[in-house]
């Protein structure tokens, strides 16, 4: 039996008569009951047409009883004295009673052969479109993209003049409940897309071995339908509620589900009626289904990288258009991972960057890969491992360590007081004038240098101009010989080294050759540690 009530049995009717399905007027009836639309929807069509036609013939019944009372009682007498005979063809034909009031209205609600069947409001999805059949191509269209996963959510994309449809079919329906004094929110109509996932997500499970359907997941497959035949519903409201509607680059029409909702929440009663039939004419074609889409949420992979080549730059390094090495830092590590984890794409990020020919050492640089839409999301610690293994084995030019799986949240630790951190480095230095071991013997006893550095010039095509403070901490010196030595500086991160040493025209100060009174220049520069607790060590 239909959660329904007597005081829903007008409300049916009225929806029936006006094309509504037999789920679309369950939904308007606000039945939450998930049970009462997973049924046959020809078989609930049925209970509505019997759950109305009851009410009329009880009505009917009543009358005629209540009429032909007296007069069975005055003639009871007769009839029973006399002999049965067989009535003839004419008799019999007055006899039988006509059709009652019941039936009558059962049969307006049945469209005509020559009359569309489908449903005025959900065009056809909550119809042939929410079924077993309908599961099965869902299903396959999943398997064929070979997601690895345990649990999905579904969404689904509505033409946006279901909307439109829906609101005229609530002032049709809202006419009726006003005369019955029936109060219902217009909120608490159940949504198209509910009723479809309560219908279609257990039916999708079963056909994917039982997989778990939730609400929240990080593999997701969207249904998307669309209707061409009644696109020109909303159109009326670009006129009605210009304000609504503003074109965007990236939508492909400005008749978006935001949009017309927004603007049905403005329009009065009145003017909608003026512009949009009440209820909707029927439609000659169900919606149309388009291809499933499946969409895993990015994965999260961190880990620290040494690069002890002088000829790599941390990513892909190219210049009007012409490739310039051969290779970069990102594309090394990035290679394997989206191998394994059969990623789309991927972006690369980590704890600041060295140049092309700087070396990072000691226990590396953090970094993290945004994985997009990858096939396969869970390894264990053991293939981690593996895939840690693999890109060490590809190239002498950098060592991977900590690989592990982070979650979104984490990355946030990577960045998180970035330029409060500390880095150590080590540059070998070259003075044009000579020096003497004492000549340089006072670099180390300066502590906490803070330095004014305009954005550098090899810099400024992709940073804007400006003028950052920064601290140089610490700075310890080893001489080498009368024209070079190494110079050890711990700094505040974001410091650029370089620029300190030989000044950058004057645009750091104070600067290396200040200090010294001669010009200096840098000729190598090693990253010893970047001091950025993250991501979780991994013994060896």
């Amino acid at each position: 039996m239909l959660p329904l009530k007597e005081k829903d049995k007008p409300l049916v009717q009225k929806l029936l008569s006006a094309g509504c399905c037999a789920r679309c007027v369950l939904r308007f009836c606000c039945v939450s009951v998930q049970a009462a639309y997973r049924k046959l929807h020809q078989d609930t069509l049925k209970e509505l047409q019997a759950f109305i036609g009851q009410s009329e013939n009880s009505e009917s019944q009543d009358s005629s009883v209540a009429e032909s009372t007296d007069g069975n009682n005055k003639s009871q007498d007769a009839t029973a004295a006399s002999e049965p005979t067989e009535d003839p063809p004419s008799k019999r034909a007055k006899l039988e009673p006509p059709p009652s009031e019941g039936d009558k209205a059962t049969d307006d609600l049945t469209p005509k052969e020559d009359e569309s069947s489908v449903c005025v409001v959900c065009l056809g999805i909550l119809q042939e479109l929410c079924s077993p059949t309908q599961a099965v191509k869902i299903a396959e269209a999943v398997k064929a993209e070979k997601y690895d996963f345990d649990t999905l959510v579904m969404s689904v994309s509505l033409p946006a003049q279901l909307c439109v449809r829906e609101h005229s079919i609530w002032l049709h329906a809202k006419k009726e409940m006003k005369e019955k004094s029936i109060a219902v929110d217009k909120e608490d109509v159940i949504q198209v897309k509910e009723a479809f996932k309560w219908i279609m997500q257990g039916l999708v499970a079963k056909e994917l071995g039982g997989v778990a359907v939730v609400t929240r997941s990080l593999f997701e497959v969207g249904v998307e339908f669309t209707h061409p035949e009644t696109d020109a519903d909303c159109h009326f409201l670009a006129t009605t509620c210009s304000d609504c509607f503003r074109p965007t680059k990236n939508k492909k029409s400005v008749f978006t589900r935001m949009a017309v909702v927004k603007s049905l929440e403005k329009i009065s009663d009145a003017k909608f009626l003026k512009h949009f039939p009440s209820p909707p004419a029927r439609p000659t074609v169900s919606c149309s289904a388009q291809d499933v889409q499946c969409l895993h949420m990015s994965v999260f992979v961190a880990g620290r990288y040494n690069k002890f080549s002088r000829t790599l730059p941390q990513t892909p390094w190219v210049i009007d258009g012409e490739r310039r090495m051969e290779s970069s830092v990102e594309e090394i590590i990035a290679a394997p991972i989206l191998t394994n984890f059969r990623s789309e794409d991927f972006n690369f990020s980590s704890s600041g960057r060295e140049d092309v020919d700087v070396r990072t050492l000691g226990n590396g640089r953090p970094f993290a890969m945004e994985l997009l839409n990858p096939h396969r999301s869970r390894f264990s610690k053991v293939e981690m491992k593996q895939i840690q293994e693999t890109i060490n084995a590809s190239s002498d030019k950098i060592r991977v360590r900590d690989l592990q799986i982070v979650s979104r949240e984490a990355m946030a630790h990577m960045k998180e007081g970035e330029e409060e951190k500390t880095k150590t480095y080590t540059a070998l230095i070259w003075t044009e004038k000579p020096i003497k071991k004492d000549d340089i013997a006072f670099i180390d006893e300066i502590k906490d240098l803070t330095l004014d550095q305009k954005t550098p010039l090899r810099v400024l095509h992709r940073r804007a101009l400006a003028v950052r403070p920064r601290v140089v901490h610490s700075m310890n010196t080893r001489y080498v010989d009368s024209h070079h030595f190494y110079l050890g500086l711990k700094t505040q991160a974001g410091t650029y080294i370089k620029e300190f040493v030989h000044g950058d025209f004057g645009r750091t100060k104070p600067n290396l050759c200040l200090l010294l009174q001669s010009d200096t220049d840098i000729l190598e520069l090693d990253v010893e540690s970047v001091d950025v607790d993250w991501p979780p060590s991994i013994p060896e």
